[in-house]
Order: C-alpha cells, then structure tokens, then sequence
C-alpha cells in the first residue's frame, strides 16, 4: 500500500502549495477506501489533481469569455449574443450552464450558482451535494460552501464520488483490457467530457511513475 510524503505528492502535483499539508490529511482517508493501492492511487490523484488545479483550487472558477462558453457549453449558450450577455459573470454562468440539471431548479433558482463545483473533485449540482450528504453526514445542502472551505471535507467528497460512481474498478489492471480507454472512460464520468485530458494523462503517468505502478 502506498503512503504519500510532502516530496512525493510533490513530484506529482508540482503546482501544490502545500503537499505536506495535504498528505497529512490524504494518507489516512485513502487508507480507508482502499486507495492506498497505488494504481488507483495513480488515477485518484491524475483526476482530482487536474480537477482542483494541483490541490490549489476548491470551487470551480467559471471566469469564462463568450468564446470559452461558446467552447464548453455550446448548448447552454448557442451563439456569441448569448455567450456574451454571461461573459465573465460568474453567478450568471452558474445559473445557466447547471440549471435544469443535475438536481437544480431552474436558472432563475440560483441552484446553479449554489452548488457549483466544489471540493477536490468539483463537486457539482444539489442533487450530489445531496447524497453526499447523506453519506457523509454532514449539512452540505444547507452549507455548500464547507467543501471548498474544509480540506478534510473536499477530500470525503471526491471519495464520495469516487466510490459512488465505481471509479476503482476501471482504476484497477485487469487482463486484456485497454487500460487508457478505462482512464478516459474515469474522465468521463467525472467530467462528463473529456476536458483537461492531455494534463489528466500527464499527471496519471507522473502519479504512476512515482508510486512505482508498472
């Protein structure tokens, strides 16, 4: 089983500003879980380091231009008249890209803005905020901001997701399968696209190489 050290989490997530921080409160949730494997380990950290911008970042930044809205949502906002009238504002963007969907009111609700992503993984829509706390036994209905506030709970909820959505099972070696094809498939079921791929696969082959997976 792997343990993560201050110079080992910083090989993999050279951006972070406090790896031994975060291993402290990593080694003994992984643990847990059961991610102390290191071939999950590997993914867990290539995926929630891409998510949260290297362990930096709790709560999904949504400074997007009419051009970047047009890119990532191109349903939500169809033409550059409507990517402009949301540019740059960040409640407003919320509102429009979530609402309707993953458990939230409608745009005028404000649920999109209320549970935007949070938390290591980018924790998104009241309906996951919803069963994670019931899993977790913690207000994050009524308190969504504690994901991006408690480095404790940010970590509970990726495990959360992790495990909810089976991600060490495509995690882990099995014979004759396509192992990039299950990371991407990991990606996919975080992301629901495949954005941030190439630095994902980066971070997984840096992840690898440091706990020794083959």
């Amino acid at each position: 089983m792997a343990t993560l050290s201050k110079d080992s989490l910083g090989k993999i997530l050279v951006r972070c500003q406090d790896p031994g921080g975060w291993a402290e409160i990593l080694n003994p949730l992984l643990a847990a879980q059961g991610l102390d494997e290191p071939r999950r380990l590997a993914a867990f950290l290539a995926q929630v380091g891409h998510e949260s911008a290297h362990f930096n970042r709790l709560e999904e930044n949504l400074n997007y231009s009419a051009a970047g809205l047009q890119r990532t949502w191109p349903k939500r906002f169809p033409t550059a008249e409507v990517a402009a009238a949301y540019a740059n504002n960040r409640e407003k963007i919320a509102n429009r890209a979530y609402g309707g969907r993953l458990g939230n009111g409608d745009e005028a609700s404000g649920d999109g803005w209320r549970y935007r992503g949070r938390g290591l993984i980018q924790l998104t829509g009241k309906a996951n905020y919803e069963q994670a706390e019931g899993s977790l036994n913690q207000g994050l209905v009524a308190n969504p901001d504690s994901l991006a506030q408690d480095r404790v709970l940010a970590v509970q909820a990726a495990l959360w997701f992790w495990d909810s959505r089976g991600l060490s099972a495509l995690a882990d070696a099995h014979p004759g399968e396509d192992e990039a094809a299950d990371f991407l498939q990991i990606t996919r079921l975080i992301n629901g696209k495949n954005m941030g791929q190439p630095e994902r696969l980066s971070l997984w082959a840096s992840a690898k190489a440091v706990l020794g997976v083959t």
